[in-house]
């Protein structure tokens, strides 16, 4: 089993590190390490160290002695997914297979046709759980550098975003609507990928025209209909495998 991720401020610069806080606590009282045993800790920017446990003290302290400082560069091609804003919790469960999957940048998207509203002090607590979640499936999935959750974004917005990038595209659930195979489209091998997830409704036909003149045609994943909350995870993986960035 890898040794388990815990995210700090700053990383080390001496031979020993005091783990404590909310991540101590973890350390200590959930995953009841012990010494001897290795941990990772990062910044979550990319940087990391990996440690050596050489006393657990109390209920939130964690003593490491730790190694040099290393860095993950940037993985090629960058994957942005901009996901329309579901309903209930299940934003949070895109964003949490998406980080597992190797997402770099989630842009939360307010579709026409989007049932949830992020408005005021809702829109700002649903980003700020979002974002931790983004930093929870990132420890979990032993990852040292976190997706970006962006805020959110309009149509105009996006439509920017998507003419900006080396490889564009709508993930678009319309059996009559033309579209091509995103298992079968030519990827760059480096640069920006960003793909769009409509809502439950869907895209709007003017969302879609403004996507497709920013450059960003409708792409299908397969004969079946995915979840709003599932297509990006799912498009993700098939991209991750074809760039070779699951290689």
């Amino acid at each position: 089993m890898t040794a388990p991720v815990f995210v700090v401020g700053q990383l080390p610069g001496g031979p020993e590190f005091v783990l404590d806080g909310p991540e101590g606590r973890h350390a200590v009282s959930v995953k009841r390490l012990a010494p001897g045993e290795e941990v990772v800790l990062t910044d979550g920017h990319g940087r990391w160290t990996r440690g050596l446990v050489r006393a657990a003290e109390g209920k939130d302290r964690l003593v490491v002695e730790v190694g040099p400082v290393q860095e993950d560069p940037a993985p090629e091609p960058r994957v942005t997914v901009v996901q329309a804003l579901p309903k209930g919790d299940r934003g949070e469960v895109a964003v949490e297979t998406m980080t597992e999957t190797g997402v770099d940048v989630i842009v939360p998207w307010q579709a026409a046709r989007c049932i949830t509203q992020w408005k005021g002090d809702r829109g700002l607590k649903s980003l700020a759980k979002w974002r931790t979640t983004a930093r929870e499936a990132g420890k979990q999935s032993r990852r040292t550098r976190f997706p970006e959750v962006t805020g959110a974004m309009t149509t105009k917005q996006i439509a920017a975003l998507l003419a900006g990038a080396d490889f564009a595209g709508v993930l678009h659930e319309d059996r009559e609507a033309p579209s091509a195979a995103l298992a079968t489209a030519e990827l760059p091998a480096r640069g920006s990928i960003v793909l769009v997830v409509g809502p439950e409704g869907g895209v709007s036909p003017q969302e879609l025209a403004a996507f497709a003149e920013a450059g960003a045609p409708a792409y299908r994943l397969g004969p079946s209909v995915l979840r709003t909350s599932t297509a990006g995870t799912a498009a993700a993986a098939l991209l991750m495998g074809r760039t070779g960035r699951w290689g």
